[in-house]
């Protein structure tokens, strides 16, 4: 079942989603309420997806050493946002304590 949280103050929604049976490893959904006007006007674009990561360091490390570009890299230990090549930008969420 998927769990849904609205952010009134921050005007975004998140919805955490996982297969039957893999319920430990739950997607983020992020809809941003207000649209964001960085992204390109074709509907496709709805926030963002979030992935927790062991190590968030040694993750954008690796993602930077196979062309990815980190658009946020990981200043506070605790998350970092990089862009897929279709424009879809992706949270990386370090598990537990950073």
């Amino acid at each position: 079942k998927p769990r849904r949280w609205d952010n009134e103050g921050g005007r975004f929604t998140l919805i955490f989603m996982a297969p039957e049976g893999q319920e430990e490893c739950p997607v983020e959904l992020t809809y941003n309420w207000d649209g964001d006007e960085g992204l390109p006007s074709d509907s496709r674009h709805f926030g963002h997806l979030a992935y927790r990561v062991e190590n968030i360091y040694d993750m954008c490390q690796h993602l930077m050493d196979n062309g990815v570009t980190i658009n946020r890299p990981p200043r506070d230990g605790h998350m970092a946002f990089v862009r897929s090549p279709d424009n879809i930008s992706i949270e990386l969420l370090q598990e537990g304590d950073a």
